[in-house]
């Protein structure tokens, strides 16, 4: 039988990089065809030229502002991939005796979103909490941006022309 693993750990050294080559070693020993793909791009403060430029630009704004759709309620693949390949240890937070520091003190941030569904259907399932949980606290906040505001915009989908006026005046209102 062919397998294809695919792995995305930055430490070879890890408990996941343990269990990739655990496995590995076990279909190889049965006789089986491994191809491994690692798909991360870091490794341990080693970033490639295009990270390291993401990097510089971070590092010269002050304010930073992040648009992007939920899809699947959350963000983009490319978005995700984006914060964990350019937010790296030693870039974006580190841990100081145990403790976690954000690295980015200083800088604000602010998040426009866009969504399908009304701002009713998602303040039911508590959807509108649970993304700004993970975003907002998970991601922004824990690098050490300060949320400057964070727009959701709904039915997005289809929006009327005066929705998209409103949205357009609030965001520039806010700069």
């Amino acid at each position: 039988m062919k397998h294809l693993i695919i792995y995305a750990h930055p430490n070879p050294e890890s408990l996941n990089g343990h269990l990739k080559q655990t496995l590995a070693e076990h279909l190889w020993n049965s006789g089986q065809e491994v191809i491994i793909r690692d798909i991360q791009g870091q490794r341990m403060g080693k970033v490639t030229n295009d990270v390291e430029q993401e990097q510089e630009f971070i590092s010269w704004a002050d304010h930073i502002t992040f648009i992007y759709p939920i899809w699947w309620t959350g963000m983009p693949a490319i978005m995700k991939g984006y914060i964990d390949r350019v937010f790296s240890y030693g870039f974006a937070y580190r841990y100081d005796k145990g403790v976690q520091k954000g690295l980015f003190t200083g800088k604000q941030t602010t998040v426009i979103n866009t969504h399908g569904k009304s701002q009713a259907e998602y303040e039911e399932i508590g959807m509108h909490k649970a993304l700004s949980l993970t975003s907002d606290k998970g991601i922004f906040t824990y690098c050490g941006l300060e949320i400057n505001q964070h727009f959701f915009f709904d039915k997005a989908d289809r929006p009327a022309p005066e929705s998209i006026e409103n949205w357009a005046r609030e965001i520039t209102s806010n700069y």
